[in-house]
């Protein structure tokens, strides 16, 4: 009897630690990533029969997907534009085990031509006016001093210096209120300043 109850006992933790071998091999062969709203399963080769289900946060299927993996690597893509941004689970069976996979989504970032122009006036003194820009990722602003009522032009001038920078301009025979800036960069971002 105890001859049996060791071999019963033996038997339990071999099909165990070979459960345990099947879900760690189920995720040595796949991996799940995602990039802003896409969310990207990849099955390494020799995998076999497998199948692919995605659910939202609320546990709800969203899609489901039976793949046959051969010798080559299979690349499964998700586009979630559709959808609300949040966690999201992949779940990976096969004919031994399944493993799930949590991934989050997100916005892409705006680009940066999107961004306003980050440029900034303050007057100094009541001839002096202080512009500071900001944020540049190519060198080229141009900036002009025009006369509020008129719009003439008084000064104009191209700056060629990354990143940013600032720098004071003299007036001669008008003052802050007269006057306001158009700055605009390589981008085609513009902005203008006026002062009061």
């Amino acid at each position: 009897m105890k001859t049996l109850f060791t071999l019963a006992l033996a038997g339990a933790l071999s099909l165990s630690s070979f459960a345990a071998t099947a879900a760690e091999d189920l995720m040595a062969m796949s991996n799940v990533q995602a990039k802003f709203k896409k969310v990207i399963v990849l099955l390494k080769g020799g995998l076999g029969e497998a199948k692919i289900s995605l659910y939202n946060d609320a546990g709800k299927r969203l899609h489901q997907k039976k793949v046959k993996v051969g010798e080559g690597d299979i690349v499964i893509p998700y586009n979630l534009n559709g959808l609300p941004c949040g966690e999201y689970q992949v779940k990976i069976a096969n004919a031994d085990e399944e493993v799930v996979y949590t991934v989050a989504t997100f916005e892409k970032p705006s680009p940066a031509v999107e961004l306003p122009l980050m440029a900034y006036g303050k007057v100094l003194d009541d001839q002096t006016l202080n512009l500071t820009v900001i944020g540049l990722e190519e060198p080229g602003v141009d900036v002009e001093i025009r006369l509020e009522v008129t719009n003439k032009l008084l000064h104009q001038e191209k700056i060629s210096q990354a990143e940013g920078f600032r720098k004071n301009y003299k007036l001669r025979g008008v003052s802050p209120e007269d006057v306001y800036l158009n700055v605009s960069d390589t981008k085609g971002r513009s902005k203008t300043i006026h002062f009061e």
